[in-house]
């Protein structure tokens, strides 16, 4: 289904340490989380708050493991700092990335964003831009992907749940707001399912735009529960929301089929928080990556 030396397998380290939630993971070393994806069977991974900050010091840890690093996390403030802190942090973010070989950026809007509330409803808090708003946005963000460019990157925008940029519409506005060769498409399945959109539409909408891919599924029970108690995100993620492909509630093998017939290249990368005392880092990975196997073929 996929060319093998078109796509890559990677892992977020999320599901072994919570950037998020500290507390979740805090006894699991960085060394034990690259060396259980490695055996797990993964080529690459994002970038935890455990892992070291120095390319080199990072790299002397992968290599031996057969790691590459995929993508790390941004957050910009576009819509709330001015725009020269959020680009001076950007550039950064992109030289350290870029030092680790890494195509992709992945940036998440944060301002006025409600995913890191402890206490606030994740279904009724959400911040909608004005159109001023959205103008800021989408020019700052302009102006960002040139720089990646600048370096061969692509800044690829994450929707999430929680943030300014969270629905199909949101996403479908962005993405034509914004300069086609410039800014492209981080698509989280999971995210797009817990807010209750159709996965696999949104994929086919935007496919031409999509440079990194998140597979995360979904529990719709525990979803369900966070809607009817007025949960927050993090509550949900206590919870157990999210967990890895073929545990939940998502069916990815149309997913697999559409980007591998699009011709998709680059990473497919499991990201699945949960609470690792509850869902054994190593055996989930395991599970992920053996349906992953199974349903898209490599």
């Amino acid at each position: 289904m996929f060319d093998p030396q078109k796509v890559k397998l990677g892992i977020a380290p999320i599901g072994w340490t919570n950037d998020d939630l500290p507390d979740l993971g805090s006894e699991n070393t960085f060394e034990q989380c690259i060396s259980e994806m490695a055996l797990a069977g993964f080529a690459g991974t994002e970038v935890g708050n455990k892992y070291p900050k120095d390319p080199q010091v990072l790299k002397s840890y992968l290599e031996p493991r057969g790691l590459s690093i995929a993508n790390a996390w941004f957050s910009s403030f576009l819509t709330t700092k001015p725009y020269e802190e959020v680009e001076r942090e950007f550039i950064a973010h992109r030289d350290f990335l870029h030092a680790m070989g890494a195509k992709i950026i992945g940036l998440s809007e944060q301002g006025h964003s409600i995913q890191g509330q402890q206490d606030t409803p994740i279904f009724e808090g959400k911040y909608t831009l004005n159109d001023q708003e959205w103008a800021r946005l989408t020019e700052g963000l302009n102006k960002l992907g040139s720089l990646a460019r600048e370096k061969d990157m692509y800044l690829t925008i994450h929707h999430h749940m929680g943030t300014v940029v969270q629905t199909a519409a949101e996403t479908d506005s962005l993405l034509q707001s914004t300069d086609p060769e410039l800014i492209f498409l981080l698509y989280d399945t999971g995210h797009f399912a817990y807010c209750g959109e159709d996965p696999l539409a949104v994929l086919k909408r935007h496919i031409g735009r999509v440079k990194h891919v998140h597979l995360k599924d979904v529990r719709a029970q525990v979803v369900e529960r966070v809607k009817d108690e007025k949960l927050s995100f993090l509550q949900g993620v206590r919870l157990g929301t999210f967990t890895v492909p073929g545990d939940g509630d998502i069916d990815f093998a149309p997913i697999f089929a559409a980007l591998a017939q699009s011709g998709y290249t680059g990473w497919l990368l499991v990201e699945a928080e949960q609470d690792p005392a509850v869902a054994n880092p190593f055996e989930y990975a395991l599970k992920a990556r053996n349906y992953i196997r199974d349903k898209a073929g490599i």
